[in-house]
């Protein structure tokens, strides 16, 4: 019992001890972004499908992020969505999904898409090391062969004039097929649609989830 007090007095004392941020004034309090949550109920027939096709059929709100700011483009939203879905089920599997993921959000400084797929990277057992090489702009010098070739495979399609050498791709399709080499462009390419998405709304993390991505 005296062991069970401790430790919810521990959890208590973590909670209070997170103030909550502020909020620039053109954020909605509730969506943490430039636009308002879509109640599921102010939606005709069709928008209530589309709505549950992305959130499912028990919320009356959508969830926070690209579905709540997509949900403003409801002919978009539902293909959006299924695009990300799909992508998440590629022949290159989650480790190099998530560091896919991961690029894109560097570049575009994306705090919120940074820190979901950071923690979803950890899940899928991404080393810390290759998180770090992203996360902090480092050279890929030391990593694994396939992790530094996405890394760099990333950066030259988003960075300077954005091409990517013909060596650079031969070596994408010597490691993940052609097949896999085009699975990790859509999915970086989906990923910058999302930071484009997520900036453009000034997209804010809710104050329980700590900013895991130094902005410059």
């Amino acid at each position: 019992m005296k062991t069970l007090l401790i430790l919810i007095m521990a959890a208590t004392t973590t909670v209070t001890a997170q103030p909550a941020r502020p909020l620039p004034p053109d954020i909605d309090p509730q969506s943490y972004s430039r636009l308002p949550l879509i109640p599921k109920d102010t939606l005709d027939a069709e928008g209530q499908r589309i709505f549950e096709a992305i959130n499912g059929e028990e919320g009356k709100l959508p969830r926070l992020g690209p579905p709540a700011n997509s949900m403003h483009s409801l002919a978009a939203a539902e293909p959006y969505d299924r695009l990300n879905q799909l992508l998440r089920k590629t022949i290159v599997g989650m480790q190099f999904f998530e560091i896919s993921t991961l690029v894109p959000a560097r570049e575009f400084n994306q705090q919120y898409e940074w820190t979901a797929h950071e923690t979803g990277a950890r899940r899928a057992g991404v080393e810390q090391k290759v998180i770090d090489v992203i996360k902090f702009n480092r050279p890929v010098t030391g990593l694994p062969e396939k992790e530094a070739t996405v890394i760099e495979f990333g950066r030259a399609m988003l960075r300077g004039t954005r091409q990517v050498p013909p060596e650079m791709f031969a070596k994408m399709v010597a490691l993940f097929g052609r097949q896999g080499t085009m699975d990790i462009v859509m999915i970086m390419g989906d990923y910058t649609m999302t930071a484009m998405l997520l900036n453009a709304v000034d997209q804010h993390l809710p104050p329980d989830r700590e900013p895991l991505l130094p902005m410059p």
